[in-house]
This record gives structure tokens, C-alpha cells and sequence, in this order.
């Protein structure tokens, strides 16, 4: 893993009670799965899939390498397809990921790449049930409130689990937007890392 990523994990912060209760579905749901020796597929929804679902899929696979958490794999997607929000990217750049376009449209496709060895993350907006992302025996994680009240149904989801984070858009054209993106980024990274933290091999 990039030493650079190693140092952004030394500094995130410690999860409340509210929210270690709020993350408990999704640590049961990974342990459940480890102990049957199965696939962990996570897939973490929010509406236009271009910020925070993208920032938790993204922190969540650290995480499972992180921890060397064995068979776990990250989507995402939206109730609509979108583009992932340049500053996402570039968030992520600054806090140590390795980051280029593959593709260059108006939904550009990005490889996110946390260590030399490890197969990059393909990022890119895409509704949830898209043909890139899992059928079934999957996790939908819903990462807005949005997402979770207009998709009652997710078909396939072999459990829905609402961890709900405050959009970082609120910040877009302010002088904080910058601030606000790592401190969301940071915020998530937090609680993956926490969910994978208390995964027994």
C-alpha cells in the first residue's frame, strides 16, 4: 500500500456510539461471509454515484487490504448515472491513491490505484444495477438518505444496510470545498476502516 495512504490512516478519527451502531449491520453482514468462506460484495448506493458512494467503495476495499480481510469487492452505483465529481478524485489523490483516466467522456472512467500490487479501482458513475456491478449476494449499502427513501428495492440485495454521510457537495464553488471533500473522505475512511477492524479471520 502507498506510504503516503498508511499516513491518511494514522490520522482518522475515533467513531462515536451513534455510529458504531449505525455500522454494526455492515460488520455482521462481512463476518457472516468470512465465516462461510464466501465472496464479500459490497455495493455502496447513493443517487448520482459521483461522491460519497464512490468515496466508500473506494476507502472499504483499502480497508479489507488494509486489514487482509481475503475475498472482498467494492461497487457502486446511483439511482441515476451521473459522473464521479472531479474533486473526489482529486481528494483522494491528495490523501496518497494514484489516479488517471482510462477513459475521457463526459462519465470518464478512472483507475484508483492504492498500491503497485493490487488491482486498481475502477471508478465511474453508473446506476446500481448496472452490468458491472454484482446480481446478487451482495450488500446495498445506502450512503444518502436520498437513495435509501427513493429505492425501496433493490433487487438481488441479499441485505440493505443504510450508513448515511452528509454530502460534501454543500461545499461546491466555496472557499471550503476543499476542506469539506477530506474531511468527508477522512470521515468514511474512519468507519470502513473501523468495519474491517473488528472482522475476525
Amino acid at each position: 500500500m502507498y506510504q503516503k495512504i498508511i499516513e491518511t490512516i494514522t490520522q482518522l478519527q475515533n467513531i462515536s456510539e451513534e455510529r458504531r451502531t449505525i455500522l454494526q449491520p455492515l460488520i455482521d453482514f462481512v463476518q457472516q461471509k468470512i465465516d462461510n468462506r464466501q465472496e464479500v460484495n459490497l455495493n455502496f448506493i447513493c443517487t448520482h454515484n459521483s461522491r460519497r458512494s464512490h468515496l466508500s467503495q473506494v476507502w472499504a476495499q483499502v480497508a479489507a487490504a488494509h486489514y487482509s480481510i481475503p475475498n472482498v469487492h467494492c461497487y457502486s452505483g446511483g439511482t441515476e448515472e451521473t459522473a464521479l465529481f472531479p474533486k473526489v478524485a482529486e481528494t483522494l489523490t491528495n490523501q496518497g491513491f494514484n489516479i488517471f483516466k482510462i477513459a475521457e467522456t463526459t462519465n470518464p472512467v478512472y483507475a484508483i490505484r492504492y498500491s503497485d500490487n493490487a488491482l486498481p479501482i475502477i471508478g465511474f458513475s453508473k446506476k446500481y444495477d448496472s452490468s458491472f456491478n454484482p446480481v446478487s449476494a451482495f450488500a446495498a449499502i445506502m450512503t444518502c438518505s436520498q437513495a435509501d427513501g427513493g429505492c425501496p428495492f433493490i433487487a438481488g440485495a441479499e441485505k440493505r444496510i443504510p450508513i448515511t454521510f452528509e454530502d460534501p457537495k454543500i461545499s461546491d464553488n466555496t472557499p471550503e470545498q476543499a476542506k469539506v471533500y477530506a474531511e468527508r473522505s477522512l470521515q468514511i475512511a474512519s468507519e470502513m476502516l473501523y468495519v474491517f477492524s473488528m472482522i475476525k479471520k
